[in-house]
């Protein structure tokens, strides 16, 4: 069983997910329903592996992209989605591979426990224990405090992380009745300290507390929640560096703009005269994967719509590949053969329209064209309405709530198809001139 306290079969939406009947008034409406025939259900998983465990991943990637996946087995089937497994692995290959990252994660968490011993202990910081100078904070309310002073600076960076992460964690997804369990609320940062400790090239960074809070409530082993999280931050990670002169998520804001400026050249015109050309006003949309824009139960939706349209049969080998693999072996694995229909059915809708075209930019995820959705959605509003950036960040803000999911893939899903085309229009129409000019 692998849902916390989370009902299974036919049961209601709202008991797989407990809103607090005080917050009931203030979340966004859900709009998501399990659909017979439509949503991938328990049945018809259980029913896409073979006997020693090798998964249909076209049959689960169609039905996901119907209507989504039955609260009850989202945990599993997102850890196929993030490429955590192979879907050509059996039934023992992956029972080896969670038990053997499950050791990892003990181990890393065992590593953080003995800096700081409040970790694995069903509490957490919320202030700090560490001065910026590494000398123990003595007077903190956290029941612990560090006795020596912190002279490693890997250290020293990591523990003044930990109050922040836990300022965080008090604040996340508060409406549901899970977290008013603080051993649930521990859980999670835990979680993200050793996910912090771990990848210290990127740290802890407001907003991964949202990725990494769905899969702490769908997956009850901490270890297999952790490394669904950190398979969704291989795609994430970026948008979260920082340094003084950039944010991570510029290149997508960057590519967004591209976006617009080649389907929609009026609408950003006018974002341009409005000061709004480098689109910062969809920073958060694109940090946390649209958590604010959508209910809980939505958002949750929306990524595994994402996660299949945007699904390669190669995730598993291309994240496990050693980075120092050399490229042309990786396009080898990445890119199968155009014609091959029965091989482009294990791709994701979004993923199979790169692999046909052969058009690979690496930062034209599907959260961009998503955004773009959105804009176009609201286009005639912006143009007549929005005088200035706050008038733009208004009337998307206007639309939290109100959106529907599968509509806006779907949308975006066409802009893509229509940018690929004038984006290929535009390659062809260079490649004549240049051919002119021989």
């Amino acid at each position: 069983m692998v849902l916390c306290g989370i009902p299974t079969g036919d049961a209601e939406i709202g008991d797989f997910y407990p809103i607090r009947p005080e917050c009931q008034a203030d979340v966004p409406k859900t709009r998501f329903r399990p659909r017979a025939g439509k949503t991938l259900s328990a049945r018809r998983w259980h029913a896409a592996f073979s006997e020693d465990g090798h998964l249909d991943i076209a049959k689960v990637l169609r039905r996901i992209q119907r209507g989504g996946v039955h609260p009850a087995i989202k945990g599993l089937v997102w850890e196929f989605l993030l490429g955590c497994f192979d879907p050509n692995s059996t039934f023992e290959d992956r029972n080896e591979i969670r038990q053997r990252r499950r050791e990892q994660y003990n181990n890393w968490k065992a590593e953080c426990k003995e800096m700081c011993p409040i970790i694995g202990s069903g509490s957490f910081i919320k202030t700090p224990v560490i001065g910026d100078d590494g000398h123990p904070i003595t007077d903190s309310d956290e029941g612990w405090h560090a006795s020596d002073v912190v002279i490693d600076k890997k250290v020293l960076q990591w523990m003044l992380t930990l109050h922040q992460i836990g300022l965080d964690v008090v604040r996340t997804d508060q409406s549901l009745e899970f977290y008013q369990n603080e051993v649930n609320s521990a859980k999670l940062w835990d979680i993200l300290a050793v996910y912090s400790w771990v990848d210290m090239d990127i740290g802890y960074m407001q907003g991964m507390n949202d990725i990494c809070s769905p899969m702490v409530i769908l997956l009850e082993n901490d270890a297999d929640a952790y490394w669904c999280f950190e398979h969704a931050m291989r795609r994430l990670r970026e948008n979260f560096r920082t340094s003084t002169t950039s944010i991570g998520v510029q290149t997508q804001l960057s590519t967004l703009s591209q976006v617009i400026k080649t389907v929609d050249p009026k609408l950003h015109q006018h974002l341009e005269d409005l000061d709004g050309g480098e689109y910062l006003f969809a920073f958060r949309m694109l940090m946390v994967l649209f958590r604010r824009e959508f209910s809980f139960v939505d958002s949750l939706y929306l990524w595994e719509l994402m996660w299949a349209m945007e699904y390669n049969p190669n995730i598993f080998t291309m994240y496990e590949e050693s980075k120092e693999a050399d490229e042309e072996e990786e396009k080898e694995v990445a890119a199968p053969a155009s014609n091959n229909k029965q091989q482009l059915q294990q791709y994701g809708k979004f993923e199979r329209k790169y692999v046909q075209t052969g058009i690979t930019d690496q930062h034209s995820a599907l959260s961009i064209f998503l955004v773009a959705s959105i804009l176009e959605a609201k286009n005639k509003k912006i143009l007549k309405e929005a005088k200035g950036l706050d008038d733009v960040v208004q009337i998307l803000g206007d639309a939290t709530g109100n959106l529907d999911a599968k509509k806006v893939c779907q949308e975006a899903l066409k802009i893509h198809k229509k940018y690929l085309s004038q984006v290929c229009h535009q390659m062809l129409l260079v490649i004549l001139f240049f051919m002119m000019l021989v």
